[in-house]
């Protein structure tokens, strides 16, 4: 059974490739959905796909890519939409 988990990475996370690293993570995971900047510094993640898969994900962006300093993320699960073919970079939110 596929699900959604919506992340809210805090910490160092813009500036040092965190959007780019989580996207090949998500994709050689089979994971689909996006990434963006948010004004406030965070970064935002949506991802759909199995469970474990999102788990692994999730375990990833506890530490992020080497240059990042995540402090916190928070998450939220849901039953999966369906709606997203890949897994991309998405413009940052205004």
């Amino acid at each position: 059974m596929h699900k959604r988990l919506h992340l809210w990475i805090t910490g160092r996370v813009q500036g040092v490739s965190f959007r780019y690293h989580a996207r090949e993570r998500a994709r050689a995971l089979g994971l689909t959905g996006w990434v963006r900047n948010l004004m406030d510094g965070r970064v935002e993640l949506v991802a759909e796909g199995p469970a474990e898969d999102l788990r692994a994900l999730l375990d990833w962006c506890e530490d992020g890519p080497a240059a990042a300093r995540v402090d916190r993320v928070d998450h939220r699960e849901s039953p999966a939409s369906g709606e997203f073919t890949d897994f991309v970079v998405a413009s940052d939110a205004r």
